[in-house]
């Protein structure tokens, strides 16, 4: 009797046996876990018959076994509307901002890992022209450009962006490279500033296409954005200056080469130079410096002049202080170099080129330039509004780059001055 007892509990348990492979394995016919063979599951937004949706409206899209696989969006007269897919697959942005007070249709597709397909259609009226005030844009980030490999992209903000609403604007600003080199935005912590760049510095011939589309964006309760800009510019040969308050010597790197070493006039005592990481914003061949107003008032014509600050720190030539290049600081804070060397120097730099500054009474302050390559890439990324991918971090075996960069908070159309 316990021989038979024992006999069919095994029969029991070697009946079962397939049921339950069967379960984790999915159809024997297909090779395919079940979920594999569910029917996608697609959701669209705006919801059908919304209206007042903002002219930076965008077709969101979510989808459960599968994946978005077309996309059309037309207005009201049947007009093609080019859009373009976020990069984390959350939805598809128009290609330029909408219209106000327009009807616009958008009918997804998505195929499922089983292979079949599901449509969802849309039809929504965008809000009347927006009465508020619009927040001053300034995209620094030029097209047709060459620029240098330190170059953050830049916009700046007047009057700054609440912290409550830094996510919304930056999820409206989009920067592509080729080949890709994916990077953060940054804020600067009074918000009148957001700059981007990668962990590493941009490859020499690297495309970078930039859209800073604000125009209509709700921001916050009282204001919007004022415009939708686009840039495409491409990045030159990598060169760093160095320059060491110790020696009065500036170091001209190019490609990782040693070009040249210049003697310099620094910032005296009573108007010290910054120490920091900065990057070149502007050239000019000739322009005037008119401190008139401040507590040090001269007006003085300069040629070859590099802006470094936007509190008037320049790299200049500067002949009447040629005798004391190299030996003594009399500058009112900028970098004084012979008028030969200036002139050879222009030839060489490009903005977006990393200048570093060491051995002064005072170091770089924050937004004052260009100043998002003078803290680590950890500092940087959680100055982000939205998650930076984990993985985004420098090379490891990057060893100190002549091309790095600064990104601050420009005020809006500065004047010169310098020293």
């Amino acid at each position: 009797m316990m021989l038979r007892r024992r006999l069919t509990l095994l029969a029991v348990s070697v009946a079962a046996a397939p049921l339950a492979l069967g379960a984790c394995t999915g159809d024997r016919r297909t090779g395919q876990p079940a979920e594999a063979r569910a029917n996608p599951e697609l959701s669209v937004t705006p919801a059908e018959g919304t209206r007042d949706v903002p002219i930076t409206g965008e077709i969101g899209t979510v989808v459960k076994h599968g994946r978005v696989t077309a996309v059309r969006i037309t207005d009201d007269k049947g007009a093609a509307v080019a859009a373009e897919p976020r990069e984390d697959g959350s939805g598809w942005v128009p290609s330029r901002t909408l219209e106000p007070k327009r009807t616009y249709t958008a009918e997804v597709t998505a195929t499922g890992d089983s292979g079949k397909t599901v449509t969802r259609r849309t039809t929504f009226t965008t809000q009347p022209k927006s009465s508020k005030p619009a927040i001053v844009s300034t995209l620094y980030f030029a097209g047709d450009r060459t620029y240098g490999t330190a170059m953050p992209v830049t916009v700046a903000f007047d009057p700054p962006i609440p912290e409550e609403a830094r996510a919304d604007v930056q999820r409206r600003l989009f920067v592509k490279t080729d080949p890709p080199q994916p990077g953060t935005w940054s804020w600067v912590s009074d918000g009148s500033q957001v700059y981007y760049r990668a962990p590493d510095f941009w490859r020499p011939g690297t495309t970078i296409k930039v859209r800073s589309a604000l125009e209509g964006l709700p921001i916050g309760k009282d204001s919007v954005g004022d415009a939708d800009r686009r840039a495409t510019s491409k990045i030159g040969r990598q060169v760093e200056l160095e320059i060491d308050n110790a020696t009065k010597q500036m170091s001209v790197i190019r490609d990782g080469k040693l070009l040249r070493k210049l003697p310099v006039s620094l910032g005296k005592p009573s108007t010290p130079t910054s120490s920091g990481k900065m990057v070149i914003m502007e050239k000019h061949d000739f322009t005037t410096f008119d401190t008139r107003g401040s507590a040090d008032p001269y007006v003085v014509d300069v040629e070859d002049a590099q802006r470094l600050t936007w509190g008037g720190e320049f790299i200049h030539g500067a002949p009447w202080s040629e005798g004391d290049q190299g030996y003594t600081n009399v500058s009112h804070g900028c970098t004084n170099l012979s008028a030969a060397n200036a002139d050879w120097l222009m030839g060489v730099t490009q903005v977006g080129d990393l200048v570093t500054v060491k051995g002064t009474e005072v170091s770089l302050n924050e937004g004052n330039g260009w100043t998002a390559w003078n803290v680590s890439w950890e500092q940087f990324a959680r100055g982000s509004a939205l998650p930076v991918p984990a993985g985004l971090r420098p090379t490891p075996t990057q060893a100190p780059d002549p091309g790095a960069v600064a990104g601050g908070s420009p005020e809006p159309q500065p004047s010169a001055s310098g020293g």
